[in-house]
């Protein structure tokens, strides 16, 4: 492609309006990489320093995101995952007229250590029930997630959830129509080499750190969890 180095238009800026409309066209999708510098350069037959400019500036607007080591890739369009009362992970990303879906992990019994005794209520090294699963939203992993149940009052657990695939439905089977938050602890930190795979994110990105707690209607603690969501990918918004 030949930039029209007389119109006026600094040819940085031509480049950044000539990638920008690429992307608005779907050329380059969010989250793909972009090609090299030295394709991109050859592209529009320039120099790298002008090139840089151009992705530069694409960055600072949010449309590019430039990861050291890696490349530079397309921005995501950002999640805003509404933590609440009843924090539900479909019925959220739905509301965005985006799709979820998810994928199983791991599910198993398993002797509960002491930070899930505590949450549950339990002593230490009473039977959980864990469902680890990865949330994706429009195809792509968003979230981590580690539900842990008591197994005592949730027997064939793993067996209802493969069947139903969704906690919310798995507790209806149980007679637990609803279900509320009771509170959840947000920090962040670098994702752990699984987490990375996981989420299909460099550990130079950071994970956002949920801890939380639900209750059935008579108060009585029935789930403790945890999350990692790319924080690339999505933001947290708190609701009363």
């Amino acid at each position: 492609m030949t930039l029209q180095r007389r119109a006026g238009l600094a040819l940085w800026r031509q480049i950044a309006e000539t990638l920008e409309k690429d992307i608005r066209e779907q050329v380059f999708a969010p989250g793909q990489k972009m090609p090299t510098e030295a394709e991109l350069a050859g592209r529009f037959a320039v120099n790298r320093h002008t090139l840089r400019r151009g992705i530069a500036f694409l960055e600072q607007e949010g449309v590019l995101r430039v990861e050291q080591g890696r490349g530079t890739f397309v921005q995501e369009r950002m999640v805003d995952y509404k933590l609440g009362k009843r924090t539900r992970f479909s019925e959220n990303i739905q509301k965005q007229s985006r799709i979820p879906s998810g994928e199983l992990v791991r599910a198993l019994v398993l002797a509960s250590d002491a930070n899930v005794a505590k949450h549950l209520h339990l002593r230490k090294g009473a039977p959980v029930v864990l469902i680890e699963s990865v949330g994706k939203v429009d195809g792509r992993p968003i979230s981590v997630v580690a539900h842990h149940f008591p197994a005592r009052r949730f027997p064939d657990m793993i067996e209802v959830y493969k069947r139903e695939r969704s906690v919310t439905k798995a507790l209806v089977h149980y007679g637990i129509d609803d279900y509320t938050r009771k509170e959840t602890r947000i920090t962040a930190r670098l994702p752990t080499t699984n987490e990375g795979r996981l989420l299909e994110l460099p550990r130079s990105q950071p994970v956002l750190v949920t801890e939380s707690v639900n209750v059935d209607a008579e108060g009585r603690v029935i789930e403790y969890g945890w999350g990692r969501m790319a924080a690339e990918r999505a933001q947290l918004v708190v609701q009363p």
